[in-house]
């Protein structure tokens, strides 16, 4: 049995659009454990389970794979899916490829300033390994970016659960020929599509780190100090505005075509 734990969050919009594609991909036995707060009730009866919960997305993630753990086989697959995604293609042969050598397979945003951890957007892993590894998708565990930072995002754990035990894991990889967003809108390892941020603002730490320099010389100076340092900040704003609109602008048209036609992903490849 396969075990789709997903969460939407205050909005619907994906819904119907998430479970179509299940529908029309996943040819083997599957349910679907979601978390739905702030979705309209109604929704609730299109899932084979609603856990309830509120807080940030990797505790109830945790908490669906716990729900699911205690009541599946060992043998189960637990496929971690965030709202916004969804196989394009029968993602069940490469998936159990990767099991049969590997602890799990998910997503690796290397795009994302080099992430390093598996993300929740898509994510397959046995029930028992799951449980043996004590399976956390919280934040915490850090690694440097590709501007030499430490960070650390959601995932970050389970990478170091992984590591402390010398663990692989099978990453799929940004596949994308066409990228309309340097982030958003990606096709991974050829199986699944995440549109990204579908439930938020369009901001990443990739995203964040790429905007336009502020004008630091003269900071400090007595007197022109404070305008330099208000003209900066009016030049990040309006770039940060610019961006956002256009990426919004953007995501409703993909959301628009992958709405309406099951081959919308062509056009990335």
């Amino acid at each position: 049995m396969i075990h789709i734990a997903t969460v939407h969050h205050r909005s619907s919009s994906w819904i119907d659009v998430q479970l179509e594609y299940l529908r029309r991909h996943i040819t083997e036995p599957y349910r679907v454990v979601a978390n739905l707060e702030g979705v309209d009730p109604h929704h609730a009866a299109k899932f084979d389970r609603v856990v309830p919960a509120i807080g940030r997305h990797a505790g109830k993630l945790n908490l669906l794979a716990a729900e699911i753990v205690a009541e599946a086989r060992d043998d189960d697959i637990i496929i971690f899916l965030d709202g916004d995604a969804f196989p394009i293609v029968d993602p069940m042969p490469l998936v159990r490829e990767a099991l049969d050598t590997t602890a799990l397979v998910a997503v690796l945003r290397r795009e994302n300033g080099e992430d390093q951890q598996p993300h929740p957007s898509f994510c397959a892993v046995r029930v028992g390994t799951w449980d043996r590894i004590r399976g956390d998708w919280s934040m915490g565990h850090p690694w440097q970016d590709d501007r030499g930072t430490w960070v650390s995002d959601s995932g970050g754990n389970l990478l170091a659960s992984l590591e402390r035990r010398e663990l692989a894991w099978t990453p799929l990889l940004r596949t994308n020929r066409v990228n309309p967003h340097p982030l958003w809108f990606g096709i991974y390892g050829g199986i699944a599509y995440h549109h990204g941020a579908g439930f938020r603002k369009p901001v990443a730490r990739s995203f964040v780190t790429s905007h336009p320099t502020r004008w630091r010389t003269g900071e400090q100076a007595p007197l022109v100090g404070t305008a330099i340092r208000k003209i900066g900040s009016y030049r990040v704003l309006r770039w940060e505005r610019r961006e956002f609109e256009s990426t919004h602008r953007l995501g409703d048209e993909v959301f628009a075509q992958l709405s309406t036609d099951p081959e919308f992903y062509r056009q990335f490849l």
